[in-house]
């Protein structure tokens, strides 16, 4: 097979879409910007270190009644700060009287802390205030615009790709992958069914994010495609699976950097198979992009493989400090994906203000450089203060069964951190990952104050040298 059968495969699925009168078109509606929201790179500021402002993005506060029922593990739904008026009229605010509590958050998925950079909210404001939030539909009907086809050539030139697909979220994006890539076999099926040596055979890591597991289950309903799990980063496990596969549509997807586990993909190892396999290379870059690589472009970049990996798909939800989901990769791809990916096709897409700032985060994020080498000092910071090697900045830490990592989070709660015990439908009840967790995740607008207070207060509920039985650098109770 020639390693850019796939290529014809898709061009060819494109034609009977087109035969068919089934493709679907972009048509960009043009929105004025007298402002300069729709280039992040005019008028805007940028700094060379970490700034007051940067704070807010890991500084909050809860209410004293929401911290009383964390501790008690009782879910708390926020009436509480729900201000009432003597008309009767909701405010956000709080009522009188009310007691807080400020925390310091060590589980979001802010890495750079860009959501708080007044860059990225100036250009959103502009952005609202010069067309609200923009026409509401899809982006196949009124939904798309100028700025949204800035920001797809933006994070195309990003992951060095032709060009790119905005969705909605990133679990959308992963969806609308999914459900596109069942569509090949029947397309390009000899009958109105394809047998079963015409399916598409996707593999997938045992640990990938619910959006590919849930997109792979949407697309098995079309009958055409066969499912192969294979254990989480076992290349000889996965190298057998392809040995062994009769399909010639192969397909390995794959979290590039796990987001509970906080690993990375074994990529250069992937990229060998590929070679050997020919199979289409696709990668969920949510938590790595804008955190590795010397530009922010992700895991392929940081393991110098982004030619090797066909499609990249992200979210504008976690270091970008924004929302919304895209799909990198060629322009062939794109256009069949728009014409069959049913998340994309049937959602609202992204209003206009929110892809300004993620426009305005990918020039920041370029810019502003340091950013990312201060996330990885504190993955480095960590290391020292703990011992536990770490390999990025979400940090898994096994503290056993469920009461032990709900004491854990408690103890960090009443030393003012906020950090969530992990577990299920998180992790899965009936496998390996039974042992509860806790998810530390860093930021770069974390301090080394911070961090020394915190790992004191973490080292009274984790053993630090206790690291028997543990892999990837997790620490036991």
């Amino acid at each position: 097979m020639e390693a850019n059968q796939w290529d014809l495969w898709v061009e060819e699925a494109v034609s009977k879409l087109k035969s068919n009168n089934l493709l679907r078109s972009l048509r960009p509606i043009n929105l004025s910007h007298k402002c300069s929201s729709l280039n992040a790179s005019n008028g805007y500021e940028y700094f060379d270190t970490i700034q007051e402002f940067d704070r807010k993005s890991v500084e909050y506060e809860i209410s004293d009644t929401t911290y009383d029922k964390w501790l008690l593990d009782i879910s708390s739904c926020g009436d509480d700060i729900v201000l009432k008026d003597v008309e009767g009229d909701d405010s956000i605010g709080g009522k009188e009287g009310l007691k807080f509590k400020k925390l310091i958050l060590f589980s979001g998925n802010d890495y750079l802390g860009l959501s708080s950079h007044p860059t990225i909210i100036k250009a959103a404001m502009e952005a609202a205030q010069e067309h609200g939030m923009g026409p509401r539909g899809s982006a196949l009907i009124s939904g798309y615009t100028n700025y949204h086809r800035l920001l797809e050539s933006s994070l195309a030139d990003l992951k060095k790709k032709e060009d790119c697909l905005l969705c909605p979220t990133g679990f959308s994006a992963n969806m609308a992958f999914m459900t596109a890539l069942g569509n090949i076999a029947s397309l390009l099926a000899k009958d109105d069914r394809p047998s079963k040596d015409e399916r598409v055979a996707i593999f997938s890591d045992a640990l990938n994010h619910a959006s590919i597991i849930d997109g792979i289950r949407l697309a098995q309903k079309l009958h055409t495609v066969e499912t192969f799990v294979y254990r989480h980063c076992d290349m000889a496990h996965l190298d057998s699976l392809l040995s062994s596969c009769l399909l010639k549509k192969k397909i390995v997807i794959s979290d590039s950097l796990f987001s509970m586990d906080g690993d990375f993909a074994p990529m250069v190892e992937l990229v060998k198979l590929r070679e050997k396999h020919k199979f289409l290379f696709v990668i969920d870059d949510a938590h790595a992009t804008f955190v590795c690589g010397n530009t922010g472009g992700g895991a392929a970049e940081m393991f110098n493989c982004e030619k090797d990996v066909d499609i990249c798909i992200g979210t504008l939800s976690k270091a970008a400090g924004c929302h919304g989901g895209f799909i990198a990769c060629s322009q062939r791809w794109k256009i069949f994906i728009q014409s069959r990916g049913r998340s994309f096709i049937f959602s609202t897409s992204i209003p206009v203000p929110m892809v300004a700032a993620a426009n305005a985060a990918i020039t920041v994020s370029k810019r502003e450089m340091w950013r990312r080498k201060a996330i990885w000092k504190r993955v480095q910071d960590f290391h020292a203060l703990t011992g536990i090697t770490v390999t990025s900045p979400i940090i898994s830490l096994i503290v056993g069964n469920e009461e032990k990592a709900l004491q854990a989070s408690r103890h960090l709660l009443k030393s003012g951190f906020h950090v969530t015990a992990i577990r299920p439908p998180t992790v899965a009840p009936n496998s390996c990952r039974v042992y509860f967790r806790l998810r530390v995740v860093l930021s770069a607008a974390h301090t080394l104050d911070d961090l020394r207070k915190f790992t004191t207060a973490l080292s009274h509920c984790i053993n630090f040298q206790d690291r028997s039985h543990c892999t990837n650098g997790y620490a036991k109770l």
